[in-house]
């Protein structure tokens, strides 16, 4: 049974910082991609960031670009996101997701395992 687990979700002002960590467990976790979506109240839910199994490729979202950075540790079976300058438009549950397979990919249905979300709320 694979499990995603997310944490470090939290109520902060605008211009914070934030890093969100994933855990997951039940299969091999360095043969797969990883990613962070998120979904914002009465929108879709949306990519934000995507790391390749080994962490050598990593993509953003353009509205992101900049501030978030996505990382991982296979050693520790986590995936971290590092959120800077965060603005309100960032507020939304953020979900962690693994991949199908070892590349990033930037839909959702290209991901088969996810977390329970993480709840982020900006304020100014």
């Amino acid at each position: 049974q694979v499990q995603v687990v997310e944490s470090g979700g939290g109520l902060v002002q605008a211009g914070d910082s934030l890093r969100l960590s994933c855990t997951a467990s039940g299969r091999t976790f360095a043969r797969y991609a990883m990613a962070w979506f998120r979904q914002a109240p009465g929108k879709e839910r949306e990519f934000v960031a995507g790391i390749s199994w080994s962490g050598g490729v990593t993509n953003v979202a353009d509205s992101i670009k900049g501030r978030f950075t996505i990382s991982r540790d296979n050693a520790k079976n986590m995936v971290y996101l590092q959120m800077n300058n965060l603005e309100l438009e960032d507020t939304a549950v953020y979900y962690c997701a693994t991949g199908l397979g070892t590349l990033v990919q930037f839909t959702a249905d290209q991901y088969d395992y996810w977390g329970q979300g993480t709840q982020v709320t900006v304020s100014s």
